[in-house]
């Protein structure tokens, strides 16, 4: 296996979300595909929908990515608040733990604030202002 990369459904605001996520991890989107650049006779799509984000790319670390989509309207709508997915950031230390908690949940709700666990690992988790749930974590006993 190569990559396990998640992917999030929106309910139309994809592009604000991947703004604030790029502006915690850095880097640039890989790809943007939006509705309205996949449209035609045999793939109609609504004026609603044009600009709603079909596929956005962020890498994130070396092998990774942050994939996402909105779902176009004659699908309804996703259950944010039913999601009990979380995406897991491993860390290479508490300080880039704490950048990456401290970026990503603001505006958020905490789950379980950051700090030494039980277990020997420093991290916690939050619901993102987009509703996204995330862990993040450092092990600094991690081997490899």
């Amino acid at each position: 296996m190569r990559t396990i990369n998640p992917w999030i459904n929106f309910n139309g605001n994809a592009e604000e979300a991947f703004t604030f996520y790029k502006s915690v991890f850095g880097g640039e989107f890989a790809k943007i595909v939006r509705f309205k650049d996949l449209s035609s006779a045999e793939f109609p799509i609504a004026e609603d929908d044009a600009n709603k984000i079909m596929h956005i790319a962020l890498p994130i670390g070396k092998h990774n990515a942050l994939i996402a989509n909105d779902v176009p309207g004659f699908m309804g709508r996703v259950s944010e608040n039913e999601n009990r997915s979380k995406i897991y950031i491993s860390t290479e230390s508490r300080e880039e733990a704490d950048k990456i908690f401290n970026g990503l949940s603001a505006g958020g709700d905490l789950e379980g604030p950051i700090g030494d666990s039980p277990w020997g690992t420093y991290g916690g988790m939050f619901r993102d202002k987009y509703g996204i749930e995330w862990i993040v974590e450092f092990d600094p006993n991690y081997n490899g």
